[in-house]
């Protein structure tokens, strides 16, 4: 059974900066991709970012330069690194991992997902 615990989320204002966790057990983590997704109230879960099993990464256009998506296969953890953050930021975080290597934009192409963790960015 694979687990995903995010952990990290909190309030910051405008501009701080925050680091997500996910630990994931349950399987052989560093084969296989990870991303993280957030969902603000009455919107649609939205891609973040996501890397691969080989550190190949993505990011949305709205935290291209400002986000870091990181892990460390020893720890079998994922990190997001969120940097200027800004209000419209202010939503529960997602952590997901898919069966498959490749990373994935879209939510549907994830298997397992962690119980999400909020983020709150004050203006």
């Amino acid at each position: 059974q694979v687990q995903l615990v995010e952990s990290g989320g909190g309030l910051v204002q405008a501009e701080g900066s925050l680091r997500l966790s996910c630990a994931a057990s349950g399987r052989t983590f560093s084969n296989y991709a990870m991303g993280w997704f957030r969902q603000a109230p009455g919107k649609e879960r939205e891609f973040v970012s996501a890397i691969s099993w080989a550190g190949i990464t993505d990011y949305a256009i709205s935290v291209k330069g400002r986000f870091t998506i990181s892990r460390d296969n020893a720890k079998n953890t994922v990190y997001l690194q969120m940097n200027s953050l800004k209000p419209e930021d202010t939503a529960v975080y997602y952590c997901a991992t898919r069966r498959n290597r490749i990373i994935a934009a879209t939510s549907s192409a994830y298997d397992y997902w962690g119980q999400g963790t909020q983020v709150t960015v004050s203006s």
